[in-house]
């Protein structure tokens, strides 16, 4: 299963230029993985490195990209998230123009409207960042 970067925007709330993944690779009951390409037009940019926030943004949208999926699969409206908090973050390096993250989250737990998921970044094998996050969805209006 591919979402591909033309459809991508059917999962997530963003849209250009804030979108920070491009293909939903895999999404299952637990875990969701994506791909993004750096560019040198992204917004996120510093110099020729992409930012710490583009990676917290990119595993967010990981989160979303999944629970777009099931909604969409249920024939349920995509609903809007948002980060209510993010614990345990760790930033090892980031990523230069033409890299490809991997980025995957898994998740642990949801009560309610609050979704906890665990997300890691990934590029070449190396693990680029990681954390817990609290996610909270919008209620259905």
């Amino acid at each position: 299963m591919t979402v591909n970067a033309e459809n991508i925007t059917s999962l997530i709330p963003q849209r250009d230029p804030f979108v920070m993944i491009d293909n939903l690779l895999h999404d299952d009951e637990v875990r969701t993985n994506t791909n993004f390409t750096i560019r040198a037009e992204n917004i996120f940019m510093s110099g020729n490195h992409l930012s710490a926030a583009a990676l917290v943004e990119n595993i967010a949208q990981t989160a979303a990209a999944g629970a777009g999926y099931k909604a969409i699969s249920q024939d349920s409206p995509v609903l809007v998230g948002f980060i209510g908090a993010i614990k345990n973050l760790e930033i090892g390096e980031l990523p230069e123009v033409g890299d490809v993250l991997e980025t995957e989250t898994k998740l642990v737990n949801t009560v309610f409207n609050v979704s906890i998921v665990e997300g890691v970044v990934t590029c070449n094998g190396r693990k680029l960042a990681s954390c817990e996050m609290k996610i909270f969805l919008q209620p259905k209006p």
